[in-house]
């Protein structure tokens, strides 16, 4: 079998390198180990698909050591938010923003619009081989269609070889592995010299050494409108609390400066002031803390945590107590497993790619998605770095064909 660019994943970003490889006018195949198209995308949109954001701070949300200056910004001038809009709208899908920024399909959901891609891809000549594992990947020799890559996969029928002129790997991160995005492509790779940052938990929930029944009396309580901090950073919005720790969008935003420093500092009242708290008080007298709670209109979910806490005893003036809300410090143990994660951080390095997304001593062999090194926080970002790079490595693979 020889193939003109060969996909190997179908998740967003695989299933966008072969559309616009495709509409280059270059013979497309789609190869996957799942029985069918697109299964994280789904379980993506399950509670509302974050397309992409509106974020005019777009770019800085993205991150990962080794990323050249200005790389995400030519990635998104390449394939933006608005251009993303445009290709949903293209599908007959609406998408809308949200007050937060967020874009959603005005239908709130994945499949009706993985359905339509599906249809226009293969209205375009893509083929699609599911339960196909990708096993194995070689150089070929000189023959009548030049020089190319040797493709090995798994199937229900045995061992398949594949010949290829160009391959775009986008076969994920290492969340969700059910859905097929289990990070087993690291070895492979490191097989073949490529440098890779391992692949750990992004976007997850945080476990504390507090006790585990205080935890649990307070799970599925959320710390709303809190401004949460992690060494030089800060996130403001919610935080779900669980029976193992903390979870939530401010959780999700500080992972990358809890890794470095698993110390979570919350400021549980960021429209005041220190000084407009402690006015809040009674100057003189005995200082009572539950007291101290009612005048400060402490959400009730946040007390356990204060009254629990182990420099509680300290807190004996008003100032005491209000310097405790403004940075309450509750010191995190690690991340839950990557298994459970929305994302991943880690993968393919930076310095190992040109521009195009193409592995420098693999020449003819491209990368999209959550296998390169990169992360970024729940919102729509994510989706959108996958359509960024998916549309940068299948121009680039189309391409390399064509030369």
């Amino acid at each position: 079998m020889s193939v003109g660019v060969s996909v190997i994943g179908a998740g967003p970003a695989g299933l966008r390198a072969a559309e616009v490889a495709a509409e280059s006018g270059i013979s497309v195949t789609v190869f996957d180990a799942m029985p069918s198209a697109g299964r994280k995308f789904l379980v993506a949109g399950r509670g509302g698909l974050n397309l992409t954001n509106t974020d005019s701070d777009l770019v800085k949300k993205y991150s990962g050591p080794d990323t050249s200056p200005g790389l995400w910004q030519d990635l998104l001038d390449g394939f933006g938010p608005d251009a993303l809009r445009q290709w949903a709208g293209g599908l007959g899908i609406e998408t809308f923003p949200a007050s937060s920024g967020r874009v959603y399909p005005k239908e709130m959901k994945s499949a009706p619009l993985l359905r339509r891609w599906i249809v226009r891809l293969r209205a375009l000549g893509v083929q699609f081989h599911p339960k196909h594992r990708w096993t194995g990947l070689s150089k070929t020799g000189a023959g009548p269609a030049g020089e190319g890559w040797h493709l090995e996969f798994q199937t229900p029928s045995g061992i398949k070889e594949v010949r290829t002129q160009a391959a775009v790997f986008a076969l994920g991160g290492g969340s969700w592995p059910k859905t097929g995005s289990d990070g087993s492509w690291q070895t492979a790779f490191e097989s073949l010299s490529v440098a890779i940052h391992p692949l750990v938990p992004a976007n997850c929930g945080w476990e504390t050494a507090w006790p585990r029944q205080l935890m649990a009396e307070s799970a599925g309580q959320p710390l709303k409108n809190v401004r949460g901090s992690a060494g030089e950073e800060s996130a403001y919005g919610e935080i779900l609390m669980t029976d193992y720790g903390f979870e939530g969008g401010v959780i999700y935003a500080l992972t990358p400066a809890l890794r470095e420093s698993p110390i979570l500092s919350l400021d549980l009242k960021p429209a005041f002031e220190l000084e407009q708290l402690v006015a809040r008080m009674p100057a003189g007298g005995r200082f009572h803390l539950h007291e101290a709670f009612e005048r400060c209109r402490i959400q009730r979910s946040a007390r356990p945590l204060m009254t629990n806490h182990p420099d509680c005893p300290g807190w004996t003036t008003p100032r005491d107590f209000a310097k405790a809300v403004k940075s309450l410090r509750l010191p995190l143990t690690r991340p839950r497993p990557i298994a459970e994660a929305i994302s991943s951080a880690g993968g393919v390095r930076w310095c190992g790619v040109d521009s195009n997304l193409m592995l420098k001593d693999l020449p003819g062999v491209f990368l999209a998605g959550e296998m390169l090194d990169w992360e970024a926080p729940t919102g729509g970002y994510l989706m959108q770095g996958c359509f960024a790079t998916g549309t940068r490595a299948g121009l680039a693979a189309a391409a390399f064909c064509r030369v």
